[in-house]
């Protein structure tokens, strides 16, 4: 069945933008890809967000975008078993070491999932041993063509005929119904790669998709390694769109307005701790408390202030301690919706935590952290980093040193061999290191535009037009096969 797209606008291909998450909500709706798609493209939004939540995304109607529910397939044993053997046979194909150090981490949950997944990693290495990865993929498409949730997302595109559909994660399962629904329809499909670490530490994209945006050219290399079957035309560098909001300069607030709004003062430096998730950087409570130890002893010079920013995704409850032993830490908790009895995909960020963020980058002396994501946005800003690369408890949460784990994973090595960030390897290299940042704030300065010709590929502020122009292209040259389809039948 071929579809022919319905414009919603004149001139106006209309795109399908899929939102499975908050992450996506916030690049998609929050930052500058609406007023990049404005005029050039018809926005449709397939979208996750619970319904005592949605009434903060209202101001959004303004752009007449068209809102569709984004709902996730109830999950059963079978299907569960395929999509973990499938993950795992990736992983131990593909073999990075970030694989290597993942897949053996140990898995938590109930005692069924925890065996169910178990057995997953067993078969998964068979799998991969036999170069079987393609045939579990297969047959996970084939038990999900089964589900009644393709019809339905194939009556829902029947309905919104959108001429592209562009999912903002690549990762999610949920996503390999609708997939599976606008190919039998011939709507092309496009998903932007989730994250620089994604394609080298995670599982298998998660469905057949027929475009990819990419951030740069070292993650197309990365792609078109580990999926040899994706044509090179099919992989577009689009940038990172998560980035786009500190090339607005419309953002920025003087530093004592910035100060006021967080606590800070502002004749003092501003040291940024940015915090991951408990199972990704266990001890950053620690490193957090030894920071500030060694600011109360005067070891780091200046009377800087540290400003805590945990990741938006969990509560900050294992800060408790810390905060209440230092009082004078800042707790910048980003500002984020905690969406009652959903998971973390589906916290909603807020408009005014773009602008927080853009200012904590900007006005910071330094930032600390755990090989985060948050490297590109302070080095954006030109701002020092300092990486905290020993552990504090023995033996390592990891098994391995701090310092032989995360900073030897593949996505992170460009971060080291730059030199765009200074590697904490003890209390008193922290020390050291943070006070050659604060005496000198350009320190990185060309290291970290090296950083960022290799990460993000398109210059800062460029993705979310990038991603416009490019879905525009996807939707024009399935405008012209449809009609030419349709000729060829009626010559028949």
């Amino acid at each position: 069945m071929t579809l022919a797209p319905r414009p919603l606008h004149p001139g106006q291909p209309s795109a399908l933008v899929v939102l499975p998450d908050g992450v996506g909500a916030r690049n998609m709706l929050l930052g500058s890809f609406r007023p990049a798609a404005r005029g050039r493209l018809a926005l449709q939004v397939l979208q996750a967000i619970p319904t005592d939540a949605q009434e903060r995304y209202a101001a959004l109607e303004d752009d007449a975008i068209v809102w569709a529910p984004y709902t996730v397939y109830r999950d059963h044993w079978r299907l569960f078993m395929l999509r973990n053997t499938l993950n795992y046979a990736h992983m131990f194909s593909i073999d990075t070491w970030a694989m290597r150090c993942l897949r053996v981490l140990p898995i938590r949950g109930r005692w069924k999932g925890r065996l169910a997944a178990m057995t997953a990693r067993t078969i998964g290495r068979a799998v991969a041993a036999a170069g079987g990865v393609g045939i579990v993929e297969r047959r996970l498409a084939a038990e999900v063509e089964r589900l009644p949730d393709v019809a339905a997302y194939r009556d829902l595109l029947v309905q919104l005929r959108p001429a592209v559909l562009l999912s903002s994660n690549h990762r999610p399962y949920g996503l390999l119904p609708l997939v599976l629904a606008a190919r039998s329809l011939n709507i092309p499909t496009a998903t932007c790669i989730f994250s620089w670490d994604n394609l080298t530490s995670k599982g298998r994209i998660a469905a057949p998709f027929d475009h990819y945006f990419v951030w740069s050219d070292l993650m197309r290399r990365e792609l078109q390694q580990f999926y040899p079957e994706i044509p090179a035309d099919r992989i577009h560098i689009t940038g990172a769109p998560q980035f786009d909001p500190h090339a607005d300069r419309s953002l920025l607030l003087s530093r004592e307005d910035f100060c006021a709004r967080i606590g800070a003062d502002p004749s003092r430096p501003i040291i940024c701790y940015s915090s991951g998730e408990p199972n990704n950087s266990p001890e950053d409570q620690d490193h957090v408390a030894l920071l500030l130890q060694l600011i109360r002893d005067g070891r780091i010079q200046g009377q800087p202030q540290v400003v805590l920013r945990p990741t938006p995704t969990v509560e900050g409850h294992r800060f408790n301690a810390v905060r209440t032993r230092y009082p004078e830490l800042i707790y910048s908790r980003p500002r984020w919706q905690t969406a009652r009895g959903s998971d973390w995909s589906q916290m909603l960020p807020l408009a005014d935590d773009i602008s927080l963020l853009v200012n904590l980058a900007h006005h910071s002396a330094v930032n600390v952290s755990v090989a985060s994501t948050m490297t590109l946005d302070f080095a954006i800003h030109g701002t020092p980093i300092v990486n905290v690369a020993f552990d504090l408890s023995n033996p390592p949460p990891f098994r391995y040193p701090l310092w032989d784990y995360y900073y030897q994973f593949e996505h992170y090595r460009p971060v080291v061999d730059t030199g765009a960030a200074l590697f904490s390897r003890n209390m008193d290299e922290l020390a050291a290191h943070v006070n050659a940042c604060l005496d000198n704030r350009h320190l990185h300065d060309v290291n970290h535009r090296r950083l960022l010709e290799i990460e993000l590929g398109v210059p800062v502020g460029e993705s979310s037009r990038r991603i416009v122009e490019t879905l525009r292209q996807i939707a024009g040259a399935a405008h012209s096969h449809a009609e030419e389809r349709t000729a060829m039948e009626a010559t028949a």
